[in-house]
């Protein structure tokens, strides 16, 4: 009987389910939660202030929520799951982090981590207000992990020009926006890059969006990461926005058909350009294709650090801002006018000839 009971307990013990995090602290008008994860020696008044910061900043995003766009994205797309304050948050190499998004087995759905020690240790405990617009930066990445698989990120796709779904125009022109939006993530998978070989913007610092102010990265990779993401948002606006269907079609096309398969963000200091199209010579063509197109790509460059000058078209809408420091929607009409009034002038060599003593590649 005695043993029974000990087996019986032994049991319970072993394969009891583990509870990480306690009950969620429920947000206002958002459909996740705050968890609390306690740690070893960890005192009480430290975990509780910081769930009482973290839920008070959720409730200035919430309030604020026009204001602050990849937030209301992600809220009103249901992407996060929840948001767990752990003791301290390290990533699967042990580095650690303030915050980190980490995909979950719900297709679409992540869920943000942060590091209650660091919360202390940035004086962020007890200031809501400031915490704010810091949570807010980190929902570029809970959108970005929560729309692609976990592949790698800030690396160069290896082509597949065989397999790229290339359309032609007549079929672009029957496309809804919805379509092409899923025919351009096909090129991005397949055919259109998006970072800079050269590895340019690695370990430089990124622009705080609408600002001239420089942020150094945590990591080497974080600029172009950032960059990354920005530059694909500013393509899917391009394609599926009416917008650019009405005043850039050319520019539309041109993703969809193959004759851009570079857009990026690259930091070149020889130059004073903002945007450049380089477009490949006639004896480097590639075919492109199950139907073996013979395609003369183009390679769009835009230059981070550098501002449109006022005479230009756009300076206005981009406010003399960085290209860096533009947001994805500025940023999309700044590559569609580019490829819009550029592509077709630079056939053959074009400009490239004077450009390649800082061509990337």
């Amino acid at each position: 009987m005695i043993r029974t009971l000990l087996l019986t307990l032994c049991a319970v013990v072993c394969f009891a389910p583990a509870t990480p995090a306690q009950e969620g602290h429920a947000l206002p008008d958002v459909p996740f939660q705050v968890f609390l994860q306690r740690g070893e020696g960890e005192t009480k008044d430290v975990a509780n202030d910081a769930v009482e910061t973290v839920v008070k900043a959720f409730g200035i995003l919430v309030r604020d929520r026009s204001q602050y766009k990849r937030f209301d994205q992600a809220v009103t797309n249901d992407l996060l799951q929840k948001v767990v304050i752990e003791p301290r948050v390290l990533n699967r190499e042990g580095k650690e982090f303030p915050f980190l998004v980490a995909r979950t087995k719900q297709k679409g759905k992540v869920n943000l981590l942060i590091n209650a020690a660091r919360l202390r240790e940035d004086g962020y405990l007890g200031q809501p207000d400031a915490l704010a617009p810091r949570l807010a930066k980190e929902f570029q990445w809970v959108i970005s992990k929560a729309v692609t698989k976990s592949a790698r990120r800030g690396r160069l796709l290896k082509r597949d020009l065989l397999r790229a779904p290339i359309a032609a125009n007549a079929e672009i022109k029957t496309l809804s926006p919805e379509e092409r939006t899923a025919a351009l993530q096909a090129l991005l998978n397949t055919y259109i890059q998006t970072v800079d070989a050269y590895g340019s913007l690695a370990d430089q610092p990124y622009y705080e969006m609408g600002t001239t102010t420089l942020t150094k990265p945590e990591h080497v990779d974080s600029t172009i990461k950032l960059y990354d993401i920005r530059v694909r948002h500013a393509l899917q606006l391009i394609v599926s926005d009416p917008y650019f269907w009405d005043n850039t079609q050319k520019a539309v096309r041109s993703l969809l058909n193959g004759k851009v398969w570079h857009v990026l963000m690259a930091k070149i200091d020889e130059r004073d350009w903002t945007t450049r199209t380089r477009v490949v010579p006639e004896d480097k063509a590639v075919t492109v294709g199950e139907r073996d197109r013979i395609i003369q790509p183009a390679k769009i460059l835009v230059n981070y650090h550098r501002s449109l000058e006022p005479k230009e078209k756009l300076y206005g809408e981009t406010q003399g801002l960085p290209m860096g420091a533009l947001s994805a929607e500025q940023l999309a009409r700044v590559i569609a006018e580019e490829i819009q009034s550029q592509i077709t002038e630079k056939s053959l060599r074009g400009h490239v000839a004077q450009d390649e003593q800082t061509a990337l590649e």
